[in-house]
Protein backbone atom coordinates (compact mmCIF):
# COMPACT_ATOMS: atom_id res chain seq x y z
CA UNK A 1 0.00 0.00 0.00
CA UNK A 2 1.47 3.36 -1.00
CA UNK A 3 0.36 6.81 0.12
CA UNK A 4 -0.35 9.55 -2.42
CA UNK A 5 -0.86 13.31 -2.02
CA UNK A 6 -3.35 13.47 -4.88
CA UNK A 7 -5.07 11.39 -7.52
CA UNK A 8 -6.95 12.93 -10.46
CA UNK A 9 -9.31 15.52 -8.89
CA UNK A 10 -8.82 14.26 -5.31
CA UNK A 11 -6.23 15.93 -3.09
CA UNK A 12 -5.24 15.50 0.54
CA UNK A 13 -6.64 18.55 2.32
CA UNK A 14 -9.67 18.96 0.04
CA UNK A 15 -12.83 19.91 1.91
CA UNK A 16 -16.07 18.11 1.11
CA UNK A 17 -19.03 20.37 0.36
CA UNK A 18 -20.79 21.00 3.66
CA UNK A 19 -24.50 20.79 4.23
CA UNK A 20 -26.59 22.20 7.03
CA UNK A 21 -29.95 20.67 7.89
CA UNK A 22 -32.43 21.89 10.48
CA UNK A 23 -33.99 18.97 12.34
CA UNK A 24 -37.63 19.40 13.30
CA UNK A 25 -39.84 17.06 15.31
CA UNK A 26 -41.91 16.35 12.19
CA UNK A 27 -38.75 15.03 10.50
CA UNK A 28 -37.98 12.83 13.51
CA UNK A 29 -41.56 11.51 13.52
CA UNK A 30 -41.39 10.75 9.78
CA UNK A 31 -38.08 8.92 10.27
CA UNK A 32 -39.64 6.88 13.09
CA UNK A 33 -42.50 5.88 10.79
CA UNK A 34 -40.18 4.99 7.91
CA UNK A 35 -37.65 3.07 10.01
CA UNK A 36 -40.04 1.42 12.45
CA UNK A 37 -37.95 2.80 15.35
CA UNK A 38 -40.77 4.24 17.44
CA UNK A 39 -38.83 4.50 20.70
CA UNK A 40 -40.74 7.10 22.77
CA UNK A 41 -37.46 8.93 23.39
CA UNK A 42 -37.72 10.09 19.78
CA UNK A 43 -41.45 10.71 19.35
CA UNK A 44 -43.11 11.28 22.73
CA UNK A 45 -42.25 14.68 24.23
CA UNK A 46 -43.92 13.85 27.57
CA UNK A 47 -41.96 10.62 27.95
CA UNK A 48 -38.74 12.29 26.78
CA UNK A 49 -39.06 14.92 29.54
CA UNK A 50 -38.51 12.11 32.06
CA UNK A 51 -35.21 11.01 30.48
CA UNK A 52 -31.64 12.19 30.88
CA UNK A 53 -32.08 14.32 27.75
CA UNK A 54 -35.18 16.14 28.99
CA UNK A 55 -36.70 16.28 25.52
CA UNK A 56 -36.94 14.20 22.35
CA UNK A 57 -33.82 13.47 20.34
CA UNK A 58 -33.28 12.56 16.70
CA UNK A 59 -32.38 9.02 15.72
CA UNK A 60 -28.64 8.53 15.22
CA UNK A 61 -29.29 7.06 11.80
CA UNK A 62 -31.28 10.15 10.81
CA UNK A 63 -28.13 12.19 11.51
CA UNK A 64 -26.11 9.69 9.46
CA UNK A 65 -28.49 10.27 6.54
CA UNK A 66 -27.10 13.81 6.39
CA UNK A 67 -23.58 12.36 6.29
CA UNK A 68 -24.68 10.10 3.44
CA UNK A 69 -25.92 13.14 1.50
CA UNK A 70 -22.47 14.76 1.78
CA UNK A 71 -20.70 11.54 0.76
CA UNK A 72 -23.06 10.97 -2.17
CA UNK A 73 -22.41 14.48 -3.47
CA UNK A 74 -18.64 13.99 -3.11
CA UNK A 75 -18.19 10.47 -4.51
CA UNK A 76 -21.49 8.69 -4.91
CA UNK A 77 -20.09 5.59 -6.61
CA UNK A 78 -17.31 5.04 -4.08
CA UNK A 79 -19.77 5.58 -1.25
CA UNK A 80 -22.69 3.57 -2.69
CA UNK A 81 -20.58 0.62 -3.82
CA UNK A 82 -18.77 -0.20 -0.62
CA UNK A 83 -17.74 2.88 1.32
CA UNK A 84 -16.42 2.00 4.77
CA UNK A 85 -17.85 4.19 7.54
CA UNK A 86 -16.50 4.38 11.09
CA UNK A 87 -18.19 6.96 13.33
CA UNK A 88 -18.95 7.61 16.97
CA UNK A 89 -22.08 9.30 18.27
CA UNK A 90 -20.92 11.91 20.77
CA UNK A 91 -24.08 13.83 21.60
CA UNK A 92 -27.78 14.18 20.93
CA UNK A 93 -29.49 16.13 18.16
CA UNK A 94 -32.59 17.90 19.42
CA UNK A 95 -35.58 19.21 17.49
CA UNK A 96 -34.71 22.70 16.27
CA UNK A 97 -30.96 21.97 16.01
CA UNK A 98 -29.09 22.79 12.82
CA UNK A 99 -26.78 19.91 11.92
CA UNK A 100 -23.72 20.91 9.89
CA UNK A 101 -21.81 18.06 8.23
CA UNK A 102 -18.22 18.63 7.13
CA UNK A 103 -15.39 16.46 5.87
CA UNK A 104 -11.82 16.61 4.67
CA UNK A 105 -9.69 14.18 2.68
CA UNK A 106 -6.76 13.28 4.90
CA UNK A 107 -5.31 10.31 3.07
CA UNK A 108 -5.15 8.82 -0.42
CA UNK A 109 -3.67 5.36 -0.77
CA UNK A 110 -3.10 2.83 -3.49
CA UNK A 111 -4.18 -0.70 -2.57
CA UNK A 112 -3.96 -3.85 -4.65
CA UNK A 113 -7.52 -3.32 -5.96
CA UNK A 114 -7.50 0.45 -6.57
CA UNK A 115 -7.06 3.95 -5.19
CA UNK A 116 -8.90 4.93 -1.97
CA UNK A 117 -9.47 8.21 -0.16
CA UNK A 118 -10.08 8.54 3.56
CA UNK A 119 -12.09 11.53 4.79
CA UNK A 120 -12.41 12.74 8.34
CA UNK A 121 -16.06 13.57 9.08
CA UNK A 122 -17.87 15.58 11.73
CA UNK A 123 -21.41 16.68 12.47
CA UNK A 124 -21.89 19.81 14.52
CA UNK A 125 -24.86 21.38 16.28
CA UNK A 126 -23.54 24.89 16.78
CA UNK A 127 -20.15 24.16 18.41
CA UNK A 128 -21.16 20.74 19.79
CA UNK A 129 -19.66 17.79 17.94
CA UNK A 130 -22.42 15.18 17.78
CA UNK A 131 -20.87 12.68 15.33
CA UNK A 132 -17.21 12.19 14.46
CA UNK A 133 -15.29 9.62 12.44
CA UNK A 134 -14.10 8.77 8.98
CA UNK A 135 -15.06 7.16 5.71
CA UNK A 136 -12.92 5.28 3.20
CA UNK A 137 -14.14 5.24 -0.40
CA UNK A 138 -12.69 3.86 -3.58
CA UNK A 139 -11.87 6.61 -6.08
CA UNK A 140 -10.38 4.51 -8.92
CA UNK A 141 -9.77 0.91 -9.99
Amino acid sequence: MSELKSYQNYNVGDQLDEITQVVEQTMIDAYADASGDVNPLHIDPEFAKTTFFGRTIAHGLLTLAFVSRVLSAWNWQGWAYGGELNVSFLGPVYPGDSVRVSGEIDEIVERDDGIYARCQLACFCDERVVVKGFVICKISN
